[in-house]
């Protein structure tokens, strides 16, 4: 099997840290999908929030990991933070999944070495 020279994964680096970090300022902070349908019949607040109706979101609580530090894509719950929670979301997974696919791999023995075929 052929080797991807060190520059592809260089780019392929530079690529998602610029994704993460530069174009994560340009979602929205609308509600999505998900929680526009789960508003829907509800009176909300000025922050968004259901204060009265009958609605799904009206029973909602807080996630599991609210308190974590990169909870609501933000790092530590800053405003403005959501570039840099995105880097270290690219960085965290690149080196989870490296280190999986490191101790996972296949490794061939001597006795297994294809010999070149001339």
């Amino acid at each position: 099997m052929k080797k991807l020279p060190v520059a592809f994964y260089a780019g392929f680096l530079v690529v998602a840290l610029l994704l993460a970090g530069v174009v994560s300022y340009a979602a929205s902070s609308s509600p999505d999908g998900l929680d526009a349908v789960t508003q829907t019949g509800c009176e909300l607040d000025e922050a968004g929030e259901p204060v009265g109706g009958t609605c799904i979101a009206q029973n909602a609580g807080e996630h599991a990991t609210a308190g974590s530090p990169l909870a609501d894509y933000t790092v530590g719950g800053s405003e403005g933070t959501t570039g840099i929670a995105g880097v270290i979301g690219v960085l965290v997974t690149l080196i989870v999944a490296g280190g999986l696919f490191w101790v996972l791999r296949r490794r061939s023995s001597k006795d297994e070495t294809p010999s070149r075929v001339e």
